[in-house]
């Protein structure tokens, strides 16, 4: 019996030691913010907003750092490039060469791709690390197309987006990838700053002001003004915010009202703050001439001739 205790007893050591080693190397690995973060490199921009989330600007961030980091994650991340109609016609392909090229370089991404007809699919054979899936959404006419590719990736995101990628990204296929677009963009939740919108007064953002609809922000409420071609974070979140912007319009359909996406996106950041801020240098509108604040257009939105 005293055999039997002893092996007992030794087995629970093991296990205890064991988890204890697991336990400190997880807290050695926790990447800090101050690790790779430093925003008094960048005096010239707002660099970290009210609830402590950093605003990631070219200067402000040490890539290294996170390559070293997100490298032994051995991490996936997801692209879903929304392409309808013409944009698909005339960027889509563009979209997915620059993006190959700068867009999460040297990691494991996989470019979900929605569009109209499973024949708008760029002609381009994807990178070693890089795999394609190009799923074609239908839509009843009615809605307009933010609605209708939402709801696809929705749906893709339950189904199976979920168990393929560590974090996913939303964009529209109308931006070029200039310069890397890289792990600094990762995080829980992502929330892109409108080019156009930055530079402007707060109290003239397009925010909705309507009350009665699901995407009303009151006058004297409000951070930023978020560019809705940009929006990403963790499937999940991802997941979370998607089913809330959709819940928005029925709300605003019952109510007679139709708000834009990009303004529930706002309010959907009202309430649940970004955990990262994307500067517009990652989304920056080909038809404005940087300003001194913008060191390194990442990626830049080309014009929009119809959908």
């Amino acid at each position: 019996m005293n055999c039997k205790r002893k092996m007992l007893l030794l087995i629970s050591c093991v296990l205890y030691y064991v988890l204890l080693e697991y336990h400190f190397r997880d807290e050695v690995e926790e990447l800090r913010l101050s690790d790779w973060f430093n925003p008094r490199k960048r005096p010239d921009v707002v660099t970290t907003t009210g609830w402590l989330a950093p605003v990631i600007w070219e200067g402000t961030f040490d890539r290294q750092v996170l390559e070293d980091y997100y490298g032994a994650q051995n991490l996936t991340v997801g692209l879903a490039v929304l392409a309808p109609g013409r944009i698909a016609d005339q960027h889509l392909e563009l979209f997915v060469r620059s993006a190959s090229e700068h867009f999460m370089t040297g990691h494991r991404v996989v470019f979900y791709i929605l569009v109209d007809a499973v024949r708008r699919r760029p002609h381009l054979q994807p990178g070693p690390l890089q795999t394609f899936q190009v799923f074609s959404v239908g839509g009843n006419g009615r809605d307009d197309f933010h609605l209708t590719h939402m709801k696809n990736l929705a749906a893709h995101i339950e189904r199976h987006i979920q168990d393929e990628v560590d974090f996913l990204f939303s964009m529209t296929a109308n931006r070029v990838f200039h310069n890397d677009f890289g792990v600094e963009t990762l995080g829980t939740s992502v929330a892109q700053l409108h080019a156009w919108w930055y530079f402007k007064d707060t109290e003239d953002l397009p925010y909705e002001r309507r009350p009665g609809s699901a995407a009303c922000i009151p006058l004297g409420q409000g951070d930023f003004y978020y560019d809705g071609t940009v929006v990403g974070g963790t499937p999940l979140e991802m997941l979370n915010f998607i089913n809330e912007y959709l819940d928005g319009v029925i709300r605003d359909k019952e109510n007679g009202l139709n708000s834009t996406y990009e303004r529930h996106l706002n309010k959907y950041f009202v309430i649940h703050k970004p955990s990262k801020l994307l500067s517009p240098e990652y989304s920056w509108d080909m038809a404005l001439w940087p300003p001194g604040q913008v060191w390194l257009v990442k990626a830049a939105q080309c014009s929009q001739t119809g959908f």
